[in-house]
């Protein structure tokens, strides 16, 4: 490879990674004043959309599906329950295992953010076939090899 060559991959727009970075930056930012509204980040919010679906998990698959590490989720988790959205409990079976559990309160949070997945799609300007390419070659990224975590049609 030639000097010239080694250079060019060095501009950022041959990076894949910066129009991931720039495009992850600007939904986040379309989705903050929904976010405000519920009194939750962005991390927060995506916390309790998986609560939602189980109302039940362990810190430990939290993590795992969310991408992030307990350094990340313990601090969350903390802001979480002290707004009463979540428990966060021992397993009876295992007490090594970190439980957390959705409340009554976190559970009518859901009534709330109802109306955000329906806001998002309005900024986001990919047709729904685009979306569902984008939605699959992201997760491809994600876990290399690994089906989509769901069939159902991507939202913003």
């Amino acid at each position: 490879m030639s000097s010239e060559q080694d250079r060019s991959s060095l501009r950022l727009e041959n990076q894949l990674c910066f129009p991931l970075y720039a495009a992850s930056r600007e939904i986040i930012k379309h989705y903050r004043p929904h976010l405000e509204a519920l009194d939750l980040t962005y991390t927060q919010y995506i916390t309790m959309m998986v609560l939602w679906a189980e109302k039940e998990i362990s810190v430990k698959q939290l993590g795992q599906r969310l991408y992030l590490d307990s350094g990340t989720l313990t601090p969350l988790l903390k802001a979480l329950e002290q707004k009463g959205y979540v428990n966060r409990c021992r397993s009876k079976e295992d007490e090594r295992v970190l439980l957390v559990r959705l409340t009554e309160q976190g559970r009518e949070l859901e009534e709330r953010a109802l109306c955000v997945p329906a806001a998002m799609q309005a900024c986001v300007p990919l047709s729904p076939e685009e979306a569902a390419v984008l939605y699959k070659l992201l997760y491809k990224l994600l876990t290399p090899g690994a089906q989509t975590p769901a069939d159902d049609e991507p939202r913003a």
